[in-house]
């Protein structure tokens, strides 16, 4: 899949893994590894085990977009074009003939966290970490994609704070994940799940997953994700997003993402509640 590998594939006899292998990058997601990644998709249509799973290599499943790609002089026309084809990307799973299980561990920052919203299946590690950008420099792109999930409250709660996470066990009780488990146990448990899902014909899996992904496509699930690139695109010209990026460049990004950090909505959360026993 080109010279630099960026994204392997582990063979199986039940699920065949497309890992995301940038581990000393954070598997930051480069033009280079959404290309392979893409490839390894259709590669896997037409061959191989009857399920497919996605992971990250190291200690994360992705730290979301490579930002020493983020292309802040393209036009908004360009930049939502490249919106689109990453959002394309994302469909090739959720059209994907085969069943397709995400298994998230470690961190899962931004637009990586798009990805299993897509997937058939989606098992975290308890201890999880799944994230908005750490710094506000677009918006209405990721968090759009979770509504038809854990609905429109707790897609803004998730959105509207800078950085904020959720745990494993936290998207497994909002319905963004199907269970969480310990981190240990999380790849047997992909793979125990794959195994009997193979005992399933694969044609009747293929409509099974069509006849449920269209009940969700007619209730709209595409047709607000069909905004989403012309909504975040416009946000990076906003004026306040172009200062953001000036003070990456003056400050680094570590300093920058210093004056936004702070706790999540969880945190919010729990101290009120210490305080009220």
């Amino acid at each position: 899949m080109g010279d630099h590998v960026s994204v392997t594939i582990e063979r199986g006899s039940s699920i065949d893994w497309i890992i995301l292998d940038r581990p000393g990058q954070a598997n930051a997601l480069s033009s280079d590894l959404l290309e392979q990644f893409s490839g390894a998709l259709r590669q896997l249509a037409a061959e191989g085990a009857p399920v497919i799973g996605i992971r990250g290599a190291g200690k994360g499943f992705s730290a979301g977009v490579d930002l020493g790609e983020y292309n802040a002089a393209a036009t908004p026309v360009e930049d939502a074009q490249r919106l689109r084809r990453n959002l394309d990307r994302w469909l090739e799973i959720w059209n994907h003939p085969k069943p397709v299980i995400a298994a998230v561990h470690g961190y899962c920052i931004g637009v990586a966290a798009q990805i299993p919203v897509f997937a058939d299946l989606t098992i975290v590690a308890e201890d999880a970490r799944i994230s908005e950008p750490k710094i506000p420099l677009g918006g209405g792109y990721v968090a759009p994609a979770w509504t038809h999930l854990v609905g429109a409250k707790r897609a803004k709660e998730l959105s509207f704070i800078p950085g904020n996470e959720i745990d494993g066990r936290t998207a497994a009780a909002w319905g963004w994940a199907n269970a969480a488990v310990p981190a240990e146990a999380l790849i047997a448990c992909v793979e125990a799940l794959a195994e009997r899902i193979a005992l399933t014909p694969g044609p009747v899996l293929a409509m099974k997953k069509r006849s449920i992904n269209r009940t969700m496509e007619a209730g709209g699930f595409l047709t607000g994700l069909n905004a989403v690139s012309e909504t975040d695109a416009l946000l990076h010209f906003e004026p306040a997003v172009a200062g953001l990026r000036r003070r990456i460049a003056d400050d680094g990004l570590k300093a920058t993402i210093a004056g936004f950090s702070g706790p999540g909505s969880a945190a919010i959360f729990e101290s009120f509640k210490k305080d009220q026993s």
